[in-house]
């Protein structure tokens, strides 16, 4: 066999704004529009819940802060999978790998398809029974603009980032500037055996719209110059966001009283743009609204599968020479982007998509507390390297750490029953690996 042969490379082809439209994209999606009722009905008050959104910013944040160093160091492909595996061994990697895989990357795509399906369906004033057709439509009809070269993604991810922000300032002027509702002091009063005060689930709830920063480092080896544009992009993205999430949640309190926020769920950003610029220019609105969800799908569609790719060329999964596929014109992994698009739809046609955001967030949250102490690991072992190296060192990663456990303690008892069910799942991934390294 010629040793020179040549192998089929993921495509080194994203700079610095298709990386800061990346984190961006695929951070603001439905998160910010769907989740301000039930982060108000968590949190009993506009005080708290925009404590609960400023206390998730500043989270993801310290966390992303944390990782950017780490990512630095490790610029792979495959991003979290590879950082557990280089820190804690193989079978780490494997279940951060596997927990991704199999239920945080297919549930927040299907979450996704399943409020885009809810705008869809509201817009053009379809039957309710068309809502899971509209859901799995808009993941197919995305698998498949993914599976061309990652350029087209980027280019199209460039796009819906910069539209995406049309609402948005929409929504913070009008609610700024026109709102006449006090954003400050309202307490649920209709509601009142929902609206328990409690934080840690507020803010577990704010996590659904802030997570997805983490996804560019999935993208590692397709990236250029990945030690400084990787941190870089994941910071900018973060602040970026954190200050979008807070003028929309403030400005959204400006105009809606806190009780037609609660009864409205998650249509109270569509009400909204009734509200602030009539039926036409709602629609308007809307248009856009439904443009940032297909963007962000499209970055989730883009970066998940890569984690998928990187297990089986690493001869992980079963079928890993199959799964580790590359298309050699487009250079993309689409094996890998089918089998996770196919498992989304089958959770788009079996499960709740709130329910699906909680579930995902608790278990990637596990994963990202024990990679947050493996900086300290990373430092000892290169201490004095030229990468990326988070400020505030190590005030910065222990915040991370105290906060993220919080969070999760509280999700536990809010939700034991959902926790158990997403540590079996996880816990299923310990026979596959021990099958799989049996047979290697």
């Amino acid at each position: 066999m010629d040793k020179k042969k040549s192998v089929v490379q993921l495509d080194r082809s994203l700079g610095f704004f298709s990386s800061l439209s990346l984190v961006v994209g695929t951070v603001i999606g439905s998160g910010i529009f769907f989740k301000q009722a039930s982060v108000l009905d968590y949190s009993g008050s506009t005080n708290n819940a925009l404590l609960a959104w400023t206390l998730g910013g500043l989270i993801t944040l310290t966390s992303g802060l944390t990782i950017a160093e780490i990512g630095a160091q490790l610029p792979h492909t495959g991003g979290l999978y590879i950082y557990m595996e280089k820190i804690y061994g193989k079978l780490w990697g494997f279940l951060t790998g596997w927990m991704q895989i199999v239920i945080y990357g297919p549930a927040m795509i299907a979450a996704l398809g399943a409020y885009l399906a809810v705008l869809l369906v509201s817009f053009f004033n379809l039957p309710q029974s068309s809502t899971l057709v509209i859901a799995v439509s808009s993941v197919v009809i995305l698998t498949a603009f993914n599976l061309l070269a990652n350029r087209f993604g980027a280019y199209f991810q460039n796009i819906t980032t910069i539209a995406k922000f049309i609402p948005i300032v929409a929504i913070i002027i009008f609610g700024l500037f026109f709102g006449n509702q006090n954003a400050f002091g309202q307490s649920l009063q209709t509601v009142a055996h929902n609206s328990n005060g409690n934080l840690g689930v507020a803010i577990l709830a704010t996590l659904f719209a802030y997570d997805g920063w983490i996804l560019l480092a999935n993208m590692g080896g397709e990236i250029k110059n990945v030690k400084k544009t990787l941190p870089l992009a994941i910071i900018c993205g973060i602040l970026l966001v954190l200050l979008t999430y807070m003028s929309v949640t403030f400005a959204i309190f400006r105009v809606m009283p806190a009780d037609l926020i609660h009864k409205l769920g998650e249509n109270v950003t569509p009400h909204f743009a009734t509200i602030a610029f009539g039926n036409l220019g709602g629609r308007l609105l809307n248009i856009g609204i439904i443009i940032s969800i297909i963007g962000c799908m499209n970055g989730k569609i883009m970066s998940f599968p890569r984690i998928m790719y990187a297990m089986a060329k690493n001869d992980e999964l079963p079928f890993s020479k199959q799964i580790s596929y590359i298309h050699k014109t487009m250079k993309t992994p689409m094996v890998a982007t089918t089998i996770t698009s196919l498992i989304a739809i089958g959770m788009i046609l079996c499960v709740d998509a709130d329910r699906l955001t909680e579930v995902c967030i608790f278990t990637i949250y596990c994963f990202y507390v024990m990679t947050f102490f493996g900086i300290f690991k990373l430092r000892k072992q290169n201490p004095n390297g030229d990468h990326f190296k988070t400020p505030l060192y190590p005030i910065v990663p222990i915040i991370a750490i105290v906060c993220t456990t919080f969070v999760l303690i509280s999700e536990i008892f809010s939700d034991l029953p959902g926790v158990i069910v997403s540590l079996i799942f996880i816990l299923v991934g310990i026979p596959v690996y021990w099958y799989k390294q049996k047979n290697n």
